[in-house]
């Protein structure tokens, strides 16, 4: 960033505000304060300058990335998940992408300044985006630290989740680790260290304190400069993870067993699509893939040109989206097949050598094909010693083994590493896959960073005293300070609060306030007419259709799917690792816990009522007093 010039340049009633790279910003005043920026000319920067097409798509692709997909697709119910996902992307995706796009092109400020300007009671609609992003930038580049950390591990031999350790008296693995397997005992007890309970908080550990703090660092660093820089480094966070995606893809399909996850992904279950939570899971995904209701897509539009087709960047932006997600979903479900089909194969040929030892059958006579037609015979010809083994026999089933799919961390940090300790060079594969992973995490924390710090920048109390490097370091200090939480023994379980509760419910609201106050409050005839004047497109039927009643709708069938689930489910509960057990346990959020979930939910959407209230009274006051003035 330039800085803030000189407040006295007044040009046609635009003040200079301030330079990005070698655009010239300038801002208007009127009765009710600064209302708009535009673009006033072009001037070559240090580096032949950035067109603004180029900084605003590499904006959007910081939000447009596998990095959702990764982490959410593989829960939801296969190939039923595919026509939820393509529905939610018509009917709600790209005409809320668009929408948001459009009022940041057109309002020219960020989330809080373009919905004060639409009206002066809907500034809370950009504060409730500001306070999600927030809270998202609080725990979210804690996946980074934990990527730093598995990369750090990933140039020993043999990779260090591979095998379990020995115990204390070398006479034998780890119990812990016997019980679970060489990846949970890993994540949970070498990465967490985490506690039986949330009520446990244990230490910070210092490993993924440091790890945290180099995210962070790097994080700053990146955004240092200001929208220049960072749109470069977007750039970079972008292509190199499909780089990564096309190797991950060629070896995936040659990998023994990537047919059956295939299969499985693209095979549909007719009765999940009657689920509601099938159809609530693609909404969600839609919503995090492409940034909706975080400010971030408001905040990088109102940097655009006024005449840039925004309908256009909509479109493309959601089709490479979704484009990507059934690629990285592609890859995903390939490791996934592999990983099933080896865990299932491992499974056959211990109970073959259980059967072949305790019956003494020679050697090679059992197989795969031929073991349950033995076992008939077994039971049969031996039914007292064939009782005597029988507990000691697995149902092995590769079908069970594909429907255990798992999202978020256990995806990403057991799943994947699972598969990945049984290729070959498996420490390159595990580079690789890390380093994709934690290009795709810096990449979504500018863009979750730039939807705290425009609005920041935006004003001018706080711009006027501190630079824009000393309020990104500043944000970016408090976040770190907050995150070591999470690197707490606990600090999963509270990972795993802010991950569900933080967000989800947050955004829908806000969406929802943003769609009804373009189309009804602000009108949408007038918008349309804007959007006209701008870009010199007039809309079509789909887009005023999808604004104007389904996509509102649609968010609310999926607020009353979410309280009412959360209604029949009654006492919030939590997964929690028992390490006699090895293996997750459920267990009742404390009361404190459900609390600061409420907290969670409430201090996002509190903010859309509470300053609509606070102007009104305001408003009020000001009335008041001038009424007794005359």
């Amino acid at each position: 960033m330039g800085g803030w010039e000189d407040k006295s340049q007044w040009v046609g009633g635009w003040r200079m505000s301030r330079k990005i790279g070698g655009w010239i910003l300038r801002e208007k005043m009127t009765e009710d304060g600064w209302k708009g920026r535009k673009i006033d000319k072009w001037k070559e920067g240090k580096e032949g300058g950035w067109k603004e097409g180029r900084l605003h798509r590499g904006w959007v692709g910081s939000r447009v990335k596998p990095w959702v997909t990764a982490w959410f697709w593989p829960w939801n119910p296969a190939g039923s998940f595919l026509v939820p996902y393509i529905t939610m992307l018509f009917v709600e995706g790209m005409p809320l992408l668009y929408l948001e796009l459009a009022v940041g092109q057109r309002m020219r400020q960020g989330s809080i300044g373009a919905w004060r300007a639409i009206s002066p009671y809907l500034g809370g609609v950009g504060v409730a985006s500001v306070v999600v992003s927030f809270f998202l930038t609080m725990y979210y580049n804690v996946v980074n630290a934990w990527a730093f950390w598995y990369l750090f591990h990933s140039f020993q031999d043999p990779l260090p989740w591979s095998v379990c350790p020995l115990n204390g008296n070398q006479t034998g693995y780890d119990e812990e680790c016997e019980k679970a397997s060489s990846t949970q005992y890993f994540w949970y007890r070498k990465t967490l260290n985490i506690s039986p309970s949330i009520q446990e908080s244990g230490a910070v550990q210092w490993e993924l304190a440091l790890c945290l703090l180099l995210a962070w660092l790097l994080v700053y660093l990146c955004i240092l400069r200001g929208v220049e820089s960072t749109g470069k480094v977007v750039y970079f966070t972008v292509l190199l993870p499909y780089c990564v995606l096309i190797i991950y893809l060629v070896r995936g399909l040659t990998l023994h067993g990537a047919t059956n996850g295939l299969a499985y992904m693209f095979t549909p279950k007719m009765e999940q699509l009657a689920n509601p939570k099938a159809w609530i899971n693609a909404a969600t995904q839609i919503f995090f893939s492409l940034g909706l209701g975080f400010g971030s897509l408001i905040a990088f539009a109102s940097y655009n040109e006024p005449s840039s087709n925004c309908q256009k960047h909509a479109i493309i932006v959601s089709i490479i989206n979704s484009a990507t997600s059934i690629f990285a979903s592609v890859v995903t479900f390939s490791i996934y097949g592999f990983k099933a089909t080896f865990n299932y194969e491992n499974c056959l040929n211990k109970v073959i050598l259980l059967l072949t030892n305790s019956f003494d059958l020679e050697d090679g006579f059992l197989t795969a094909s031929n073991l349950e037609h033995v076992k008939a015979y077994l039971v049969s010809a031996y039914p007292s010693k064939y009782s005597e083994v029988f507990p000691q026999i697995k149902n092995c089933s590769l079908e069970s083994e594909l429907e255990t799919a798992v999202q978020g961390t256990g995806l990403a940090f057991i799943v994947y590493t699972e598969a990945i300790k049984n290729m070959e060079v498996s420490q390159l594969w595990s580079v690789l896959y890390f380093f994709m992973l934690l290009m795709l995490g810096i990449g979504s924390m500018l863009g979750n960073t730039a939807a705290i710090l425009t609005p920041l920048t935006d004003s001018k109390v706080i711009s006027s005293y501190l630079p824009k490097e000393a309020i990104s370091g500043l944000v970016c200090l408090v976040n770190c300070a907050i995150g070591m939480v999470f690197t707490m023994e606990a600090g999963n379980y509270w990972f795993d609060i802010f991950n569900d509760y933080a967000a989800t419910l947050s955004l829908l609201l806000i969406v929802l306030v943003e769609t009804v106050a373009v189309c009804y409050l602000y009108g949408l005839r007038r918008f349309e007419s804007d959007l006209k004047a701008m870009t010199g497109q007039a809309l079509s039927w789909y887009w005023k259709a999808m604004w104007g009643g389904v996509s509102p709708l649609l968010i609310i069938s999926l607020f009353v799917f979410y309280l009412s689930d959360y209604i029949i489910t009654g006492t919030l509960r939590y997964q929690a690792w028992d390490a006699s057990q090895g293996q997750l346990v459920t267990k009742d959020y404390p009361p404190y816990a459900v609390v600061i979930i409420g907290l969670l939910v409430a201090s996002s959407t509190m903010c859309v009522p509470l300053v609509a209230l606070g102007t009104f009274v305001m408003r009020r006051l000001k009335q008041g007093d001038t009424a007794s003035t005359a």
